[in-house]
């Protein structure tokens, strides 16, 4: 290989001299070079073979390549949010007048060495035929969580007090309501259900809830109650929504609405403090406002509330055609 190398670099040497001494247009034509290439060969050329190396092409600078200014904003968010995910890293530095993409942040963080990627463990999964939402409103996926007991104040502790957490997601653009409440019955749900109709900004159809009694008495181990409807159900035919049960024991049926669930419990209720229902009401009033202006990949990094504006936008231009 080394031979090879000094023999190509002796090629040019020669090439070099008899232009020198003949003429760059001689040299050309004898050894079929370019003329441009002689003339970088002859301006290179100091007297030594090393001067003749080719030089690597890479270039020295990327034109789209961070500048220091965006380095040392990233290293600082970073440094005060050691525990931060890339996505809300991401959405912080963008209110900070970040305009990169999220894949431009990533493959920054990389470089720098400050962000370490962690396998995920992808499973084959079959197609899930009970989401559908191919338009806003088509199915909202609803579920109740219990407040972490941790999140509420010794008082409240003390008093016996139990919180629940109703949620409504709209399975197309992830759009999600909240209420708090002290109770978790029937006539809750009912209330509940009263409540999401009037604040999705689009007309729901179909409603999707697990089969606890709170939603309906489907799997009562008393017979007279089996088809006896709740109030819940009797509330959603008065508001002309189609009821829909997932099968028992498959929560992944309502993967929408579990997931949200998951990032409350992550990004929510890890480091509240609630010191009445009322307070928490207005936590999670502001939780809610944040979940929904916040951008997704499945939305193609749009946030839920970005979504529905585009998708009225898009509607809208349909109808003028």
């Amino acid at each position: 290989m080394g031979n090879n190398i000094t023999d190509r670099l002796k090629y040019k040497e020669s090439i070099v001299k008899f232009s020198r001494k003949y003429g760059v247009a001689k040299a050309a034509y004898k050894f079929g070079e370019c003329k441009r290439t002689i003339y970088r060969w002859r301006n290179r050329y100091d007297g030594t073979l090393e001067s003749l190396k080719d030089k690597s092409r890479r270039p020295h600078s990327h034109p789209n390549q961070h500048t220091e200014e965006e380095i040392k904003l990233i290293k600082n968010y970073k440094r005060n949010n050691k525990d931060t995910g890339l996505v809300v890293l991401w959405i912080k530095l963008r209110q900070a007048g970040y305009t990169r993409t999220i894949q431009g942040l990533y493959h920054a963080m990389q470089r720098l060495g400050i962000y370490k990627k962690v396998p995920s463990k992808k499973k084959e999964s079959e197609p899930n035929e009970w989401v559908t939402g191919e338009y806003p409103g088509e199915k909202i996926q609803v579920d109740v969580k219990y407040v972490p007991k941790k999140c509420m104040s010794p008082e409240l502790q003390e008093m016996g007090e139990k919180f629940y957490q109703y949620t409504a997601i709209d399975e197309c653009s992830r759009l999600r309501y909240t209420w708090f409440t002290n109770a978790h019955d029937t006539y809750a749900s009912s209330e509940f259900a009263r409540r999401l109709v009037r604040y999705f900004p689009f007309k729901v159809k179909t409603i999707q809830t697990d089969n606890g009694f709170e939603f309906t008495n489907r799997l009562s181990w008393q017979a007279f109650l089996k088809d006896k409807k709740t109030m819940f159900e009797n509330t959603l035919e008065e508001l002309g929504l189609e009821y829909k049960v997932i099968k028992p024991h498959t929560p992944k049926q309502n993967g929408r609405v579990e997931r949200s669930h998951r990032k409350d419990q992550e990004r929510f209720y890890y480091k509240r403090v609630f010191y009445s229902l009322e307070d928490l009401r207005n936590q999670g009033k502001e939780w809610r406002k944040e979940y929904n202006n916040f951008p997704m990949r499945p939305l193609g990094w749009l946030s839920p509330r970005e979504f529905i504006k585009k998708y009225k936008s898009q509607e809208e231009s349909l109808f003028a055609i």
